[in-house]
């Protein structure tokens, strides 16, 4: 089943996504290749697809779990979590509909 991660980041978190990026990507790529994420990306903070030094207030993650306990406990191992990137994580079962 699909489920998503919905991720809420701390004020300036700019720098500290900039230095975990890098592994924070490579787990995603790994869903990828694996034929499990459905999307992921960044909020920007403000209306535009590249803030600049208004960075981002989340991200997004929608991907394929054995269950809500395997997705939480994936999300709960995201880089950007131990860079101290994120304040809140909520992790949502999700009905892909359409299209």
């Amino acid at each position: 089943m699909y489920y998503a991660i919905m991720s809420q980041d701390v004020a300036n978190s700019l720098p500290l996504r900039q230095k975990a990026r890098p592994d924070h990507l490579a787990r995603l790529e790994i869903l990828r290749d694996q034929g499990k994420l459905l999307l992921a990306g960044p909020l920007p903070a403000i209306d535009s697809e590249n803030p600049g030094d208004a960075g981002f207030t989340g991200s997004l993650v929608v991907a394929e779990f054995a269950s809500l306990a395997a997705a939480q406990e994936w999300a709960d191992a995201d880089p950007y979590m131990a860079a101290g990137v994120y304040a809140r994580v909520s992790v949502k079962p999700f009905k892909k509909v359409l299209p």
